[in-house]
């Protein structure tokens, strides 16, 4: 095994070596970008974008999706299961995994999601904990309701939130803002 991971790691070393020499940049989802530099050398310019974790209830997919394609298009590294899952993956596991290495975990509140367990409410309680782990000045854990729901009293003590109603785009703007607080990120810029 430990010969074929070598000759792996070599072949994927030759690739990015070929395409650096022919001045093209290779972008690592997640990870960052190799470029030439200006003396003609390598850099490799690190990803600074926060990895945000949607839960949802299954009802909510359209808002969540919505949600998603916002995030994504402000510079986020959105995570939403139905877009990141693959075929045969452990799920529950992924999906825990997903949720421990966000940097900001969204939940997303509604009347239906309040309604019904499931695996939302498993996802809620598996971030909470994580958010157990972090420094009490540090935001994760961030509600959004996406109608005019009750936020879980646990939640509720504990977490303000925001709200994507009336108005949806005010509520990104907010969302945005707090995600924002963490240094090193800022939104892309229109081109």
């Amino acid at each position: 095994m430990g010969a074929a991971n070598d000759r792996n790691t070599s072949q994927v070393i030759a690739i990015l070596r070929r395409c650096l020499d022919e001045g093209l940049t290779v972008e690592i989802e997640g990870l960052g970008t190799f470029r030439k530099s200006a003396s003609g050398g390598i850099e490799f310019v690190p990803e600074i974008r926060p990895t945000v974790f949607l839960a949802y209830a299954e009802e909510d997919y359209a808002a969540a999706e919505r949600l998603y394609r916002d995030l994504t298009a402000a510079g986020c590294y959105a995570w939403l299961d139905k877009k990141k899952l693959l075929p045969g993956q452990n799920w529950p596991r992924a999906i825990e995994r997903a949720i421990e290495v966000a940097d900001y975990f969204i939940a997303c509140f509604s009347r239906r999601a309040a309604a019904r367990g499931g695996y939302f409410h498993s996802e809620l309680r598996w971030a909470l904990q994580c958010a157990a782990r972090r420094p009490l000045d540090a935001s994760y854990f961030i509600p959004v309701r996406l109608d005019d729901c009750r936020v879980p009293a646990r939640v509720a003590r504990e977490y303000h939130w925001v709200d994507l109603f009336p108005d949806w785009d005010a509520g990104v703007r907010r969302l945005l803002e707090a995600l924002r607080k963490r240094g090193g990120w800022k939104e892309p810029t229109a081109a």
